[in-house]
């Protein structure tokens, strides 16, 4: 009998819709985690103005500055409406006990 040659496999590609789903997804998760270290680090702010007590003012804009970053995040879909408004409440919360 003549030996025959074992046929190849087929190897799985992904295809190229898949890779351009890939890469902005991957853009997108960039994007996203940057937005929210600008949000982390307005909040990081907020908190230290807070700390200094008898500078109301510099909380006040402290806290323009975090509604602002919080606002955009949710505009660019980063956050979800209801998390941004129910952190906006609880840093205002924050701020008036202090």
């Amino acid at each position: 009998m003549a030996e025959q040659k074992p046929e190849k496999k087929e190897v799985k590609t992904k295809r190229p819709s898949a890779l351009k789903t890939d890469m902005h997804n991957e853009k997108s998760r960039l994007r996203n985690r940057a937005c929210r270290s600008t949000v982390q680090t307005a909040i990081r702010s907020l908190e230290e103005s807070l700390k200094k007590k008898g500078e109301g003012e510099t909380v006040r804009t402290s806290l323009e500055k975090v509604y602002s970053v919080i606002d955009k995040a949710v505009k660019k879909g980063v956050f979800k409406p209801q998390k941004g408004a129910r952190t906006k409440s609880r840093l205002s919360l924050r701020c008036q006990k202090a």
